[in-house]
């Protein structure tokens, strides 16, 4: 399960994404971090869900992950 405080990042970066590209922009869970791993607890645990739980592609849809996340997937 991921921390709300990553959640509401995680939703907040999709809405930007979203604003500046359209609803067709796609991100990975990268579009999340700085390059510098300055948290990695955080980046293994978003990892984890984008990878082992949903079996997400690298790549997805902004609307697809902020409608994952806002229905607590």
């Amino acid at each position: 399960m991921l921390r709300d405080a990553i959640v509401e990042k995680m939703i907040r970066i999709c809405d930007e994404k979203i604003a500046k590209k359209g609803e067709q922009v796609g991100l990975s869970f990268y579009a999340f971090f700085a390059n510098k791993n300055d948290d990695p607890a955080t980046l293994m645990a978003v990892a984890t869900w984008w990878i082992q739980t949903h079996q997400l592609d690298h790549f997805e849809k902004a609307v697809k992950i902020k409608n994952m996340l806002a229905n607590g997937q």
